[in-house]
């Protein structure tokens, strides 16, 4: 087996107590029933046997095979098996074989494309999240060792070539990671070029896409003359690849009058609505900290939109180069974490990017280390960097895979030049 990964997950270790969260805090962690019948065997006739039948039940769905088991949680929604040093006492005692696939791999997500196994990090262990955002060459993807993918066989398959869909998924992709590193407009423009690049190939490239054959012609074109399928998508992939292309979306996008208060009322609907569902003080106290820094609980969406834009300008006249690394070390990882193949169009999948930067923007121009920075404009930008880490580390957890936000998140995107018109509202707070 094959591996790669982005170099800052080749740099990871976990750090364990010395963690500002734990990873065994606030999930229903799932185990199979062949790790769970691993573990009955290891504790047989010791002290944790009856520890083990008591704080792991059947799954209440009735769910078998990987989803087996459920691993209890203490009150405080913190795993039964998390010893007094925020270690796993599982894994201390009987070894890394017994744990969980989940608890095992995690920050590690694996995906297998064709027969190469890639390694990406979720963003929601604190320590991934500062070795991707704060490292400008933490993006760079390299191969590793194999014992550095732990269980490679629980890797998603994603591209299988079955259809056209899955056939140039990784051509698509490539496409993306290179549009959103380049360095010739600002960072939002390439947000907005990944949106009309998704939309101009949507009438052809979708899920279930029959396979491209010589034989696919444009509609209503002759036949003799008219480029393939395949050529059509390729022809589209190399234009959003110049420059001349980028600096016209980049006028267009500058002309565009939107109002901001949509932006702002997203963002902050978003953050409020998992604070009833998420138990971190660490979440609770950010929101709350974010929520008061744009006026407290009654101020208008308008009036938050205009101390964002004042705080955006500011930041980044101090320390714009550094923001820029954040978020585009984020939408790269975020491409390679979150295949769009996943999603119900490559559009929607962009829209889902651009979703979630708005909501870590947002409240990053809002964590009150950042606004006081603002007013202390010598603050070592170590400052910054740690409000970063947390903001990203925090949506990451509590928002970003939570089912209500994307819930919400598919029904505010709707479908087609619909979904590229509110993908507009987004780009523009960004």
């Amino acid at each position: 087996m094959t591996a790669s990964a982005p170099r800052y997950m080749a740099r990871f270790r976990c750090i364990a107590e010395a963690c500002e969260d734990t990873c065994c805090a606030g999930l229903t962690v799932p185990i199979s029933e062949s790790r769970w019948s691993l573990l009955r065997q290891k504790v047989a006739g010791g002290p944790d046997e009856a520890r083990v039948a008591a704080l792991i039940t059947p799954n209440p769905d009735g769910a078998t095979g990987q989803q087996a088991g459920i691993l209890g949680k203490r009150a405080d929604g913190h795993c039964a098996f998390l010893d007094e040093t925020k270690l796993c006492s599982l894994q201390s005692r009987y070894g890394e074989a017994v744990l969980p696939d989940g608890c095992s791999v995690f920050p590690r997500v694996l995906t297998r494309w064709g027969a190469q196994v890639e390694m990406a990090g979720s963003l929601a262990c604190p320590e991934t999240a500062r070795l991707c955002l704060l490292a400008d060459d933490a993006l760079v993807r390299e191969p590793v060792p194999e014992a550095q993918a732990l269980r490679p066989q629980m890797a998603r398959q994603v591209a299988s070539g079955d259809d056209a869909w899955t056939a140039h998924a990784d051509v698509v992709r490539e496409a993306m990671l290179r549009l959103l590193a380049r360095r010739d407009v600002p960072f939002a423009v390439r947000l907005y070029a990944l949106g009309r690049m998704a939309l101009d190939l949507g009438d052809f490239y979708f899920p279930g896409t029959a396979a491209f054959t010589d034989a696919q012609t444009e509609s209503n074109a002759d036949a003799e003359n008219a480029p393939t399928t395949e050529a059509r998508l390729a022809s589209i992939l190399r234009t959003y690849d110049t420059p001349e292309a980028l600096h016209v979306l980049r006028d267009q996008l500058e002309a565009l009058e939107l109002p901001g208060g949509p932006w702002a009322g997203i963002c902050a609907a978003v953050l409020r609505s998992r604070e009833a569902h998420v138990g971190s003080q660490r979440y609770l106290s950010l929101v709350r900290g974010v929520r008061e820094s744009y006026g407290g609980a009654d101020t208008t969406p308008d009036d938050a939109w205009r101390l964002h834009v004042t705080r955006r300008e500011a930041l980044m006249s101090l320390h714009g180069e550094r923001v820029h690394q954040y978020f585009l070390n984020h939408a790269l990882n975020h491409v390679l974490r979150h295949p769009f193949t996943e999603a119900s169009s490559l559009l929607n999948a962009v829209f889902l990017l651009v979703l979630r930067a708005s909501v870590v923007r947002y409240g990053l121009l809002g964590h009150p280390a950042v606004v006081a920075l603002l007013d202390t404009p010598g603050a070592p930008v170590a400052t910054l960097d740690a409000a970063a880490v947390e903001s990203f580390q925090l949506v990451a957890k509590h928002v970003e895979q939570a089912p209500q936000f994307l819930d919400f998140a598919q029904g505010l995107a709707g479908e087609g030049p619909e979904t590229f018109a509110r993908l507009l509202i987004l780009v523009k707070g960004l």
